[in-house]
């Protein structure tokens, strides 16, 4: 894949993609709220860490050398 056409798929991610993916992830913890009662704070920041790196791993080779000249 060439440069420009990951540059664009990049944007495509970040401006469609990650709200999307924002969206599941809270949704994913309110429904831990609501099926086992509020978690403590510090695995709701596990949960919410854990899913941050889980959809990047996907993008990586997508994202890297975006910021790269031509």
């Amino acid at each position: 894949m060439d440069l420009k056409t990951r540059k664009r798929w990049s944007l495509l991610i970040l401006l469609i993609g990650l709200p999307l993916y924002i969206i599941v992830a809270v949704t994913l913890v309110n429904w831990m709220d609501a099926r086992w009662g509020r978690q403590p704070i510090y695995i709701e920041v596990l949960v919410y860490i854990a899913l941050g790196v889980i959809w990047a791993l996907p993008c990586r080779k997508i994202f890297t050398g975006i910021g790269k000249e031509e």
